[in-house]
Order: structure tokens, then sequence, then C-alpha cells
């Protein structure tokens, strides 16, 4: 069932999606050669917690931290380890979800550490950018694969590719809630975006091939053909004045 919420609902959905920008952008800050990704882990823990929230990934399905920390070939769900040490050059996707007052916040962004090859840094442009011509879709009337079709068709427009087997996610009490986003296909099918729906809006974009597999820690996915992976995401609000981005950094991300 597809829930739309309330206009104090959504209020409350902005304080849990302020927090985790205001969380991204504080990791953001200490993505640098040497950090760990546990080191950023603590941190969002930390900061979450003195928000008097509660991390919405730790625990999930046995999920083991509080971000998913998701290196260079590595899609999303990348567990943060003392072990894995930031090199200039790489790409980091940091995913970050917190429950505030019963409501949930989602969102990430793809960073590079230091200096990246010129492919890397157009994957990361061209994935935000196709993350924000998805948000433009999102307005009454309009239909759920609309958004996954502006993904689509700009990812592929510069030779990169979709990930099929991950797709967004509707969210609300609940980290995960219909309907499934998926990041392709074609316009004008699906459930019809209505005042009140809110969307997890998640572009995950390969620069090689689109197939996946999962490690054998069970989270970890990675792609097939070790090309780099960018992820970024929004929890975005549908409303007759058109989408509302919960999870809005008000305090831009630095620029590297």
């Amino acid at each position: 069932m597809i829930v739309c919420r309330s206009v104090a609902e959504l209020e409350r959905m902005r304080d849990a999606g302020r927090l985790v920008g205001e969380v991204l952008t504080e990791l953001a800050a200490h993505v640098k050669p040497g950090v760990t990704t546990a080191d950023l882990d603590a941190l969002a823990e930390r900061r979450i917690a003195q928000a008097g929230a509660t991390p919405a990934f730790k625990g999930y399905h046995g999920y083991p931290a509080t971000i998913c920390a998701s290196i260079n070939e590595e899609v999303i769900h990348g567990i943060p380890s003392g072990r894995r040490v930031l090199n200039e050059g790489d790409i980091i996707s940091i995913d970050v979800g917190a429950s505030l007052s019963g409501y949930f916040g989602d969102s990430a962004i793809t960073l590079p550490v230091g200096p990246v090859l010129e492919e890397a840094a157009t994957l990361l442009r061209v994935t935000e950018e196709a993350l924000y011509k998805a948000i433009e879709r999102v307005r009454p009337g309009g239909r759920i694969s609309d958004i996954g079709h502006a993904v689509q068709q700009h990812i592929e427009a510069y030779g990169f590719s979709v990930v099929r087997e991950f797709v967004g996610h509707g969210i609300g009490q609940r980290m995960h809630e219909e309907p499934q986003v998926p990041n392709y296909g074609e316009p004008g099918r699906g459930p019809r975006l209505a005042e009140g729906m809110v969307l997890a809006i998640e572009p995950m974009v390969n620069a090689g091939k689109p197939a996946v597999k999962v490690l054998a820690d069970g989270w970890t996915a990675v792609t097939r053909d070790s090309s780099l992976s960018a992820h970024f995401e929004h929890t975005v609000a549908v409303t007759a004045d058109g989408p509302w981005i919960l999870t809005a950094r008000e305090v831009p991300v630095p620029v590297r």
C-alpha cells in the first residue's frame, strides 16, 4: 500500500531529512586520504545520537553499521571497516539513513578522494545530474516510471549504465515502503504520483556494464566488470508546488 503523508507528517520527515543532510555534509568534510570508513561511520553514529535520532541502517536485517561506505567498484552497501583506508583517486559513496520522531530520512552522495581521473569525475557529475532530472518528474499526476526513465535517458546518453538489481523506494514511518522506484524503464507506467507520497530516489550508475554481484559478506554489491560505480540519493515528497527535497543539504557539500 502506498501511503500519502499529511503536511504535518512531511514537516516531521523534513526534520529527519535535514539531519541526514547535515550528517552527510559533515562526513564529506572528513573525506580525505588516510581516513578509514570506520572513522566516517563512528562520526555519523555519534552525530545521529547527539540529535536524539536512531541510525536507520544499523541492525536492519542484521546490517552491522550506521552508514554504507562503498568505494570505487562497490555499488552500495559497503560495510565500514578500520582496515578500509581511503586513498587519493578513490571515489566513495556514503549512504546515511536516520529515524527521528518516528519518521525516516535517507540520502547518499558519492565523493572524490582528492583528484580523480576524468572518467570518475564525469561519472559523479552525470549521476548527480540524473538524480535531479528524476526529481523534476516528481509532480502530482505523473507516473513512477517517469522518474526512472529520466535517469536512464540521461545516464545512457553518456555511455554509462543503470543498475537493475537495486531500486529506490517509498519511505515514511518505515525505511522501505511501497512503491519501488526503478532507475530505468518506459515513461507513463506504474502508480500515479499523488500529493503526500514520499520517495527515496537513488540512481546507481556503473561506468561499465550494468551487472552487479554481492560479495561473501552478504551485503557489499560490486560491479561484475570491476568498473567504477556512483550513487546519489534524496528523499523527495510530492507536493502541489512540485518536488520537495526533504534531505536537501542547507550547507553545500565542499567542492574538491
